[in-house]
């Protein structure tokens, strides 16, 4: 009775381990298929505005190419739709030009990037800016610079504006500290009013107070040009 007990159970276990490592083989076929990573999947992201928002300063992306609003306007008249008008810069060709949109129109933002580098020195007609991180130089000519060079002054740090990995403008500290380099005497500090000009290291000149003198280092706001206080 055991051995056939035995003979009975026999066949079953041999089963149950059969099915089990049948099952385990399976299981093993398949694990390569599941742990297939998943592909990543790229978005590009859209930056959209409305035409209500337009401010000085404003980046708006028109045929494809990048523009600076420098002046704008919010109209709406008696009759008809109310509309934007604004005065823009082509960053690309430097191209000024008037241009209307709908009020409450969408507008695409360019996809434009920031950097700041310090600049360095200047190449014949070239100002060379460089990554102090990886002592990679970038380089602007005078005319992309303009009226900015009244203010830039070595060592100073720059924000570098990119477009499609091309640099297309840079912004300058809103403050910057120069030495006086030429100018009439001074008064003494107390004495109260009077202005004059005086020539800076960079060669710019602006109306200080009559007490500033020669070797004096002053604070200027570089968006207008103007004398804030003395370093």
């Amino acid at each position: 009775m055991a051995s056939l007990r035995h003979l009975a159970a026999g066949p079953a276990c041999h089963h149950h381990r059969g099915v089990a490592t049948a099952t385990a083989s399976l299981q093993l076929r398949r694990l390569p298929s599941c742990s297939r990573p998943l592909r990543s999947r790229h978005f590009t992201r859209v930056y959209a505005i409305s035409s209500n928002d337009i401010r000085v300063g404003t980046n708006v992306e028109v045929d494809g190419a990048p523009w600076k609003v420098l002046e704008f306007l919010h109209v709406k008249p008696g009759k008809g739709a109310a509309f934007v008008r604004t005065k823009m810069r082509n960053y690309v060709t430097g191209n000024t030009v008037e241009k209307t949109f709908r009020a409450g129109s969408t507008l695409q933002e360019p996809s434009l990037s920031k950097e700041t580098k310090q600049f360095t020195y200047k190449d014949g007609s070239q100002f060379v800016f460089m990554d102090l991180t990886t002592f990679e130089e970038s380089r602007l000519n005078e005319a992309d610079v303009g009226d900015k060079q009244k203010w830039l002054k070595e060592g100073m740090d720059c924000n570098l504006l990119y477009w499609n990995g091309k640099i297309i403008d840079f912004d300058l500290p809103i403050t910057v500290r120069l030495t006086v380099t030429d100018t009439d005497p001074g008064a003494s500090d107390s004495a109260q009013g009077g202005t004059k000009p005086a020539t800076l290291e960079t060669g710019a000149v602006v109306t200080v107070p009559s007490f500033v003198n020669v070797g004096d280092d002053i604070l200027v706001d570089s968006r207008t040009g103007q004398y804030m206080n003395r370093a």
